[in-house]
Order: C-alpha cells, then structure tokens, then sequence
C-alpha cells in the first residue's frame, strides 16, 4: 500500500503536468483556430463533432458546451458512421474530428467520405502532420509532451488538451454571437443555475404574506403584524410609500431599553431608509445586497410603492443560495 505522502505527490505531479500542458496551448493557437472560429459562426449549418475512444468521451462534452452556448451541435461516433451514421450530416454542417494521433483506422476510412461531400472540415489533433491534420481544411494543435500516465499510454493530458480547445472553441463563438446572460437562461431553465438566470425577486414577495403597518401602530399591534406574517420584519409604510422598517431586532431592543412601551409606536423604534430592492430585479442581486450588508430580508417596491418582502429563506428555498 502507498503511503499518503507518496499518493498526494503523484497527484500533484499528474495536475501540474497537465496545467503546464494547458499553458503551452495557448502558443499554438494560431491563424488556423481563428479562421476555424470563423468558418462555424459564417455557416448555416450544425457542427459534428466525432471521435474514437477517449477523444468520443470528450467529442460530446464539447457538443454538449456548444449546444448550451448557442453553436448547435452533434455527437457522431467515428465508428458509427462508417457504419450508417454518415447520413445525419447535412450540406452545410462543419465536421470536427478528435484524435490525439489523427491516424486511427476509422478516422482514415470517414474523412475522405467527408471530403468527397465537401463538408469543410476541422480537427483537434496533436499530430498537425498526420494523415488528418494533412487533409482537413483547418488544424487546431492539441499537442501535448506527454501523457500524465507513468507509461505515457492512458488518454490523461491529451483529451484534457483536447477539452481545454473545445471550451476556447465554444467561448470565441459565443462571444461572436454576443451569446447574453439571458440567452444563457433560455438554455438553463432548470436546477439551481437556471434559477439564478431567470428567477426574479417579484416571483418570491409575491408568495409571501406582506407585513406593514403605519407610523401610528402601537408596538402591539406592530408585533402582531410581524408574528402573523413570519417573515421577523414589517414595513412602515404611509400613502403606499416605504417610510422605514421593523425587525425582530428592533422589538428586542426597544424591550431592554423601555419599561413601559404602552405608548410607543412604530415610527419611535422604526429603521429609515431601509434596504429595498425592485421587484423586476434578479433573485441573485437580492442575494448580494443582503450578503453586502448582513441583512436576512429586504423590503420590494414596484412603481415606487411598497410591494412585499423577500426572505433569505426564500432564496435558500430555491437553491439560488
């Protein structure tokens, strides 16, 4: 058995081989990558992205980033479409091939069946000069030194090379398509990520009970308000306006500093200029403001007018926190 020290050094060495193979990447990008970009943002069709072993693995987690980034995109296995796949390619799709040597047998039997339908071609090689990298029309250099692998035989560096091309080929486009936070949700509509893109602070208040009371409420009443409707807050409000706050932390307070409270009212222990946010405003900026100043709840105004509150419970609720 290995001792621990023995373990932790041998991932360390296998992460720092693989981010310095990652940083020498980018001297190789060149005019080739560039105009490859180009070639896919100008074209009316899809990409096909295709591969053997490994390099399929990593063929589809860069169709899946191209599909979630707006570039539409599809997985063909190499294998597969010498075998009747070929056929889910259209006119105008850009084929991209993988492969870490570019002379594997199922790559050298697809590409001249790709060539001969004039489909342009790409590929993400770390052997330019390989039977692929000679007949594509652009070469994206994956080349990497060596594999993390002690034999330097299992895919480890090189697919990570090959996905770290895949990514910067995915961010370029997007960045051409001028691909937006919003876009990124229509994508994302589920889970805690889709939430944090399209969930907006009026879909919390609205479910939520809305505590308020005016300048004039006795702390009875005030603290009645604030039991009944649990969110430990009431807003202050007169003519529809937010005028100040009340918490749970004011009543406390008031109750150790006032022996006789009969007649103080809210306007006596309210908070002014509360915290408030706009009620069309992003869950996750609500988030931030109460992140910003160590406060569990923030007053929402729509039109100017007092419109509810949204609790931290709220957002944990619903997996933005």
């Amino acid at each position: 058995m290995k001792s621990k020290n023995s373990i932790i050094k041998t991932a360390k060495q296998t992460i720092e081989l693989q981010s310095q193979a990652i940083l020498h990447l980018s001297d190789l990008v060149n005019n080739d990558f560039a105009d490859a970009v180009n070639l896919i943002h100008q074209s009316k069709g899809r990409v096909i992205i295709t591969g053997i072993g490994k390099s399929a693995i990593i063929a589809t987690k860069i169709v899946a980033t191209l599909n979630s980034t707006g570039t539409p995109a599809v997985f063909m296995h190499a294998a597969d479409a010498i075998h009747g796949d070929l056929g889910l390619i259209l006119e105008d799709d850009v084929v991209v091939f993988i492969s870490k040597s570019g002379n594997t047998p199922e790559i050298k039997v697809l590409v001249p069946f790709i060539k001969n339908a004039k489909n342009k071609m790409i590929a993400i090689t770390g052997n330019k000069d390989s039977y692929l990298g000679q007949k594509v029309d652009y070469v994206l250099n994956a080349f990497v030194e060596k594999e993390a692998c002690p034999n330097n035989l299992a895919p480890t560096t090189s697919t990570t090379a090959q996905l770290v091309i895949g990514d910067a080929l995915a961010i370029c486009l997007l960045e051409l398509r001028g691909f937006s936070s919003k876009d990124f949700a229509k994508y994302h509509p589920g889970g805690a990520l889709g939430k944090k893109l399209y969930l907006r602070v009026q879909d919390l208040s609205s479910i939520n009970q809305k505590p308020q009371v005016s300048m004039n409420t006795s702390i009875k009443d005030v603290i009645v308000e604030i039991s009944e409707k649990m969110l430990g807050v009431a807003a202050v409000v007169e003519n529809k306006k937010i005028i100040g706050i009340i918490t749970d932390g004011d009543l406390r307070r008031m109750l150790s500093k006032v022996d006789n409270f009969a007649s103080v009212t809210a306007k006596d222990i309210m908070s002014v200029n509360p915290k408030r946010i706009d009620a069309d405003a992003m869950a996750i900026d609500a988030m931030d403001v109460m992140e910003l100043h160590g406060i569990s709840q923030l007053l929402v105004e729509e039109n100017g007018n007092y419109a509810g509150v949204v609790h931290i419970h709220d957002l944990i609720k619903e997996g933005i926190i």
